[in-house]
């Protein structure tokens, strides 16, 4: 087990978001299908951030990134954001979003950690 030197949010989506992804249109491939609330809170995504201690730096650091983190949780549903929200803005973030902070990050896996960013891929 290794301790990285990183906190973390997890993000988990609320009613709305839900909502947003249940009236885009089902592709052919298979590959959008409507979930109930319930079915896509059984994954979250995982953001690290920089390390931190108190309650005031997670709320810097998601005032520095919930656009990024929003825009990313978006594109994973619509990609080109042709039927993204109007309006990207805090209160919308987290309207559509449960955030939780988790102190510690702690790598279980005995593989090597790779990093790649999202551009590359």
């Amino acid at each position: 087990m290794k301790l990285l030197n990183r906190s973390a949010f997890v993000v988990l989506p609320r009613q709305p978001f839900a909502d947003w992804t249940n009236s885009l249109d089902v592709d052919a491939d298979g590959l959008h299908q409507c979930l109930t609330l319930e079915e896509q809170r059984r994954e979250g995504t995982v953001y690290l951030i920089d390390e931190v201690s108190s309650e005031a730096d997670f709320a810097a650091a998601l005032e520095n990134r919930w656009l990024e983190i929003f825009q990313n949780e978006l594109s994973a549903w619509d990609e080109l954001g042709d039927y993204w929200p109007l309006e990207l803005n805090l209160e919308t973030f987290r309207q559509w979003f449960d955030v939780y902070p988790q102190i510690m990050a702690l790598d279980l896996s005995q593989q090597p950690l790779l990093m790649a960013t999202l551009d590359d891929v």
